[in-house]
């Protein structure tokens, strides 16, 4: 591979420039992203109340028989144990209803976090039925996403630091597979004609929303190679692993000649939806901002810090210039296009539930924890009139997000900042390998 093809100190695979869909440069969003977010960020997804995330890995895939689990050791997920859960969110229900966390002391053992089961009983009664109304709007969302039953003795909590995202050389036949079926639910109804689009040829001249949903897996494909590669497996000896950057492999997935001109197309989308989910973000924050909402994991100060933490990284997303506009996302004629919000918010749904068809543990949880995530972030721009009405000092029947979709919407627009951050320390190896 010639090296002149990808990876010159100022353009990256040929990526630089102003992206299509929206007015913003790839350099102004490097800047932005390396030095001001992901350092705030990843201090943030290393707080308690976002580091451990209760998932389901056994749920069987729902579209073709299992072939079966990963054996590589590498791909293993290691739950937590129930002693290492801070007490206030293993209570999970008092997160999901309340989170005034304010009115109940700090717990310190299991008896009394399953107290916190049931509705703070000093709470008044208009609280309580505003919780209870909170609880049943939240029942009947309408998610983009297939929610893991939290309840279910099959789900554990995952510390996710301890379970970090990276290539564990696992190639079954369902990581091929599963990729290809994400492709496919690119494919829209029209109106007059069903008729699949092919996803490896350029997503040019079709309807905007189409072009968006393409766009948007393209994005998170593109970023979780990053990670796979920015954390390759490049040693097994001596009884231990290590993990380090794979300029090969970066190359085999995005250098211009490889992938004759697709792989700038790839990186372009992860700064794409990197926009998006950076909207999202910028669009929720008042509903974090009220005073009574805690992020509550029973240790008083972490909460406290974790919060103002979280207010931090809103504050600087708010000094960002160059948003993507949501509304132009969704400005093609609905006749025309044969799109509407029901058929955009199933096919991703269908998307989360092909995660559970991922034969290795490991890309099991990061691919669900990132897809819900984005989820989260789809479904909180399509409630931009419900956060506008929120009020100031009590729960709202028209907005609500639980514990396990604020975990992935952060962790998951986590994995993005991080991926930008890992493109330009690839951008220094290869300008060393020239």
């Amino acid at each position: 591979v010639s090296a002149a093809s990808c990876g010159s100190e100022s353009d990256l695979c040929g990526l630089t420039g102003v992206l299509d869909d929206c007015f913003c440069d790839v350099e102004s969003i490097d800047v932005f992203n390396n030095f001001k977010l992901y350092p705030r960020i990843k201090k943030l997804t290393e707080k308690d109340y976002f580091r451990y995330y209760r998932v389901n890995l056994k749920r069987p895939c729902p579209f073709w028989p299992d072939d079966g689990h990963c054996a590589i050791k590498d791909c293993h997920v290691e739950p937590c144990p129930e002693s290492k859960i801070p007490v206030g969110i293993k209570s999970g229900n008092y997160n999901k209803y309340s989170q005034a966390a304010n009115t109940i002391s700090d717990m310190n053992d299991c008896e009394q976090a399953k107290e916190l089961g049931a509705i703070n009983s000093t709470l008044s009664n208009q609280s309580k039925q505003a919780f209870a109304d909170w609880a049943r709007h939240d029942d009947a969302q309408d998610h983009f996403c297939e929610l893991d039953d939290e309840t279910s003795p099959d789900a554990e909590y995952v510390d996710l630091l301890l379970n970090p995202e990276r290539y564990t050389g696992y190639k079954g036949p369902s990581a091929w597979r599963v990729w290809n079926s994400i492709y496919e639910e690119n494919c829209f109804k029209p109106r007059s004609v069903y008729r699949p689009l092919n996803p490896l040829a350029p997503s040019r001249g079709l309807c905007l929303e189409k072009r968006v949903f393409y766009r948007l897996i393209s994005g998170l494909h593109s970023s979780i190679n990053i990670h796979l590669c920015a954390e390759y497996l490049l040693d097994e000896g001596w009884g231990r692993s290590v993990w380090g950057p794979n300029v090969q492999e970066f190359r085999q997935r995005f250098d211009t000649a490889v992938t004759k001109g697709e792989g700038t197309r790839r990186l372009k989308n992860l700064y794409f939806l990197y926009l998006i989910e950076l909207r999202a973000l910028y669009k929720v924050a008042p509903y974090f901002e009220r005073a009574f909402i805690n992020l509550y994991t029973g240790n008083s100060q972490e909460d406290s810090a974790t919060k103002e933490l979280l207010l931090q990284v809103f504050n600087e997303i708010r000094t960002f210039p160059m948003h993507f506009d949501e509304k132009s996302m969704f400005s093609c004629i609905v006749w025309f296009c044969g799109f509407d919000r029901e058929e955009f918010r199933l096919h991703f749904k269908n998307i989360s539930r092909i995660m559970d068809c991922v034969g290795c543990s490991k890309c099991r949880l990061w691919g669900k924890l990132q897809t819900q995530g984005l989820g989260t972030a789809l479904k909180i721009l399509f409630s931009e009139k419900e956060i506008q009405n929120l009020p100031e000092h009590s729960p709202s029947k028209g907005f609500q997000l639980t514990r396990h979709e604020i975990v992935a919407l952060i962790n998951g627009f986590g994995r993005l900042s991080t991926s930008i951050h890992q493109l330009h320390s690839f951008r220094l190896l290869l300008k060393d390998n020239r």
